[in-house]
């Protein structure tokens, strides 16, 4: 039986515009595709932060400059945006790489919502920076929207949004009827769409999740064997550029946690990451994750490189 794998694709394998995104994707499909050929059935997420940003950004400056028609578009509609884009270039790229090896394999975007606690104590500290920095007229409209912002090291201000974790993958029925029919699935693009629940009503919630946390609950519930975080270092360090820098090959869960209750790793980088390793290793046996670059995949699910977590 083959085994499973999701991918969790960092921002490095995106780009940050969208001809750069357009090259970007063609590299990481032939990371993808090695996978692939290795015999792993592949489930595939992204983040999406310059990406939502700029979507976010460009309607707001649309609502500004047409006073007769002013349009808000929510950050929820923003995400599911940011889904559908970098999924049709995501997914057209990897079927022309599968197809230049001679492999015919069909590849679906699921526009996917996730669900999340609205009592979820992160609605009330909203930490997660989107979009550039503001100057005085975009700050004025920031603030008279209600929108919240920090001064970000001196460098100006940034609209700064709520990142609750995730709880329920909402399409997860359909994300598996297309896995057991042999489709190659991309999902939870972004984190996934930030929904709460109202009765029968899901509700779009300015937010954005971490992919790494929607991956790893992604990864639980379509049982799969391994979480893959393709980060930009090939492997975790512990006393990251200190003296004593060493660099982890194989951790167990309860090390992860140590270490991570030492505070060895960056809140905004490498923390969430090896949080969401720790929760998807901890949740089932011969679960495994790995953190590391994306064209280190192939040889890091093989044992070569990368850091390992497991149980």
């Amino acid at each position: 039986m083959k085994k499973r794998v999701v991918i969790a694709l960092g921002g490095n394998a995106l780009g940050n515009n969208l001809p750069e995104q357009m090259i970007a994707v063609k590299n990481t499909s032939k990371a993808i595709a090695d996978l692939i050929v290795e015999g792993y059935d592949v489930v595939i997420s992204h983040g999406n932060g310059p990406q939502v940003g700029m979507i976010n950004e460009a309607m707001d400056v649309y609502g500004r400059s047409n006073p007769l028609h002013p349009t808000f578009t929510p950050l929820s509609v923003c995400v599911a945006m940011s889904q559908a884009y970098i999924g049709y270039d995501l997914q057209n790229a990897l079927k022309e790489e599968l197809l230049d090896r001679g492999i015919e394999k069909s590849i679906t975007t699921v526009i996917t919502q996730v669900r999340v606690d609205e009592d979820d104590p992160k609605f009330l500290n909203p930490t997660k920076p989107i979009g550039h920095f503001m100057n005085e007229e975009e700050l004025k409209f920031a603030k008279e929207k209600g929108f919240q912002v920090i001064e970000d090291s001196g460098r100006g201000y940034r609209r700064v949004v709520a990142s609750p974790l995730p709880k329920e993958i909402i399409e997860i029925k359909t994300i598996k009827n297309l896995l057991n029919s042999g489709e190659i699935v991309i999902t939870c693009g972004g984190g996934g769409i930030p929904v709460i629940r109202q009765g029968h009503h899901l509700k779009g919630v300015s937010a954005v999740i971490d992919k790494d946390f929607a991956c790893s609950v992604l990864a639980q519930e379509i049982d799969a064997d391994f979480l893959i975080i393709l980060t930009a270092v090939e492997k975790v360090a512990i006393n990251f550029g200190k003296p004593g820098e060493k660099w982890l090959e194989s951790i167990t869960t309860d090390e992860a946690k140590e270490y991570m209750n030492q505070g060895h790793f960056a809140p905004g980088s490498m923390l969430p990451k090896v949080q969401a390793a720790v929760d998807f290793a901890s949740s089932g046996d011969n679960r495994t994750a790995l953190i590391t670059l994306l064209e280190k995949a192939k040889d890091g699910i093989n044992g070569k490189t990368g850091t390992v977590i497991k149980k």
